[in-house]
């Protein structure tokens, strides 16, 4: 584990301006991520986990009220993404490799466990992770990520989901997701943000943010590449059930999630709290930080 200097890097933790952080290098599973890490040492650990095409930044509202309600926090730029170690290729993206990533993160703290939070391609992280390695998951926490045998089920057997998802396999082609999203300045991926979002929710500033972080070499199918992994090698689970009190935040206005999906996640979790969200997109965590927090640290404390 080490300290990076992060006056060189645009998109680390100097983007952090109301809470202590700063950008490490943790060699996890055979690469480099970028972590930002808050919090004293000592606390109890939280990792949050984003999803595409976003970066630890997404995170940014949620990072100092769990460091003030006394948590010590790593958010990392997963594999591929933004600083982190670019592996070429699509078969270092499968969500085993991934959730490999967070066990040895969370190993790098001196720790065996973590309350462990995804969104989107994160909560497929934290999904697998809960499933194959539950000893490493003190608490589970998703939002807006779907149960993987739920997933697969919901593909094979609901018209609507099917629908949906007709963007993920149009990024299993080789070279052309990455000529279209690159085009007019990643005019595609600030759009597929901004559309499926209520109004106001990502700036401009923020698009500033996320293209640095797009434009970094090999980031762009690197990102692309964790769906190709999926369509190309989806993961065998040893279980289904999730042992980890469970909190599911479901914002119900999502663009490419069906709400049945949370709703019948729910049934795969032996101790669980459902939240769905009216009027909220896929985007909860920066149209609903508050009470994404709020129900964070609820979920948290509850045996603290």
């Amino acid at each position: 584990m080490g300290a990076i200097s992060t006056e060189r890097y645009e998109t680390g933790a100097t983007l952090l301006s109301s809470v202590e952080a700063e950008s490490t290098v943790r060699t996890v599973n055979g690469i480099e991520l970028h972590v930002v890490a808050a919090g004293e040492r000592s606390d109890p650990l939280v990792v949050l986990l984003h999803g595409f095409p976003e970066f630890w930044y997404g995170w940014r509202r949620q990072i100092e009220p769990l460091v003030d309600a006394g948590y010590r926090v790593l958010v990392p730029d997963q594999r591929g993404y933004n600083l982190s170690e670019k592996p070429s290729g699509v078969r270092p993206y499968r969500i085993p490799e991934c959730s490999q990533d967070i066990v040895e993160l969370i190993a790098s703290e001196g720790r065996d466990s973590a309350r462990v939070v995804g969104h989107d391609w994160g909560g497929a992280v934290a999904w697998d992770l809960a499933l194959r390695r539950p000893e490493a998951v003190d608490r589970l926490a998703i939002v807006n990520a779907p149960h993987p045998v739920v997933y697969r089920h919901h593909l094979l057997s609901n018209p609507e989901q099917l629908r949906r998802s007709w963007y993920a396999f149009c990024y299993q082609l080789p070279w052309l997701p990455e000529l279209a999203c690159r085009a007019g300045n990643f005019a595609l991926l600030e759009r597929a943000l901004r559309e499926t979002a209520a109004p106001g929710t990502f700036t401009d500033a923020a698009f500033d943010r996320y293209r640095r972080a797009w434009r970094r070499d090999g980031a762009l199918t690197a990102m692309l590449n964790w769906y190709r992994a999926a369509g190309r090698y989806p993961p065998s689970l040893p279980r289904e059930r999730i042992d980890a009190p469970t909190l599911i935040v479901w914002g119900t206005d999502d663009f490419a999630l069906t709400t049945e999906l949370a709703i019948d996640a729910d049934q795969y979790c032996e101790n669980s709290r459902l939240e769905l969200l009216p009027e909220t997109s896929h985007w909860v965590q920066h149209e609903r930080p508050e009470r994404l927090t709020e129900l964070l640290l609820e979920a948290f404390e509850s045996d603290r």
